[in-house]
């Protein structure tokens, strides 16, 4: 059995891992970890990584928290050799690098910017379409409680198409074109790429990526509807930590695609 804690455990996406590891059959929900702990939880609860590492022993640790508190967490768990699978978006790759290099020798940090298998799906058709559309632009929509703007998916979906242009630029009109009083319109230019965000009551997750070329339009969308859709990629990346080592990013490295 895979002996697992999660951070952020009273969270909205916590609760949701806590009721998938507990429902797998090969994994045992150890404990939660949360600064404030909900009654209603049939685990124990700690108020910091170090305490439940203290209480318990734990394979795998999930972090889903905030950009502010999961690098305190992971630097507890990866210190001390447990695997750990971030979901927790808005740390930067130097963040990520530096918390990695602390972890001893066959200990892994998997992070991903979406567990979702469609999401992964759609950054990878992106990448694709990148090389036949010279315009592209992403559009991605949440719930209003989520701390970080852009999105991990919307930045990786925009570094993927970078990469997919090899080498050429958009000819689209950019900043320079924004009126006086609405800087911004033309949204954040990430590796060449518009990036716009939404938040709003009645989001999970979606994203558009809008592509243009001559005489054509093409439009890639991805819609969560419920933090279940996250789930099978959650347990299959802790099923996976056990045999990776370091960091390791994005949901397709460990998918068969």
């Amino acid at each position: 059995m895979i002996r697992v804690a999660v951070a952020g455990s009273s969270g909205r996406m916590g609760q949701a891992v806590c009721h998938a590891v507990s429902e797998a059959p090969d994994m045992t929900l150890v404990c939660g970890v949360d600064q404030h702990p909900l009654d209603a939880h049939p685990f124990p609860q700690y108020e910091s990584v170090d305490a439940a590492l203290d209480a318990h022993e734990i394979d795998v640790m999930v972090d889903f928290t905030r950009p502010d508190a999961a690098p305190q967490n992971l630097r507890a768990a990866l210190s001390r050799g447990v695997d750990c699978v971030l979901g927790t978006t808005g740390l930067g790759e130097d963040v990520l690098r530096d918390l990695a290099s602390l972890a001893p020798s066959g200990t892994s940090l998997f992070y991903a910017p979406n567990f979702t298998t469609g999401a992964v799906l759609m950054m990878q058709f992106a990448k694709a379409a990148a090389k036949y559309f010279p315009e592209a632009e992403v559009i991605e929509y949440h719930h209003c409680r989520k701390k970080d703007a852009p999105s991990g998916t919307a930045a990786m979906t925009a570094k993927m198409i970078s990469e997919g242009r090899d080498g050429r630029a958009s000819s689209s009109p950019g900043k320079e074109t924004e009126i006086d009083g609405a800087e911004g319109a033309r949204g954040a230019l990430m590796n060449g790429v518009p990036v716009h965000s939404v938040r709003s009551n009645g989001f999970v997750a979606n994203q558009d990526v809008v592509f243009g070329g001559m005489g054509q339009t093409l439009t890639i969308s991805h819609v969560s509807w419920d933090t279940s859709s996250y789930m099978p990629g959650v347990l299959l990346a802790i099923r996976e930590s056990a045999s990776l080592s370091g960091l390791v990013q994005g949901l397709e490295s460990i998918m068969e695609i």
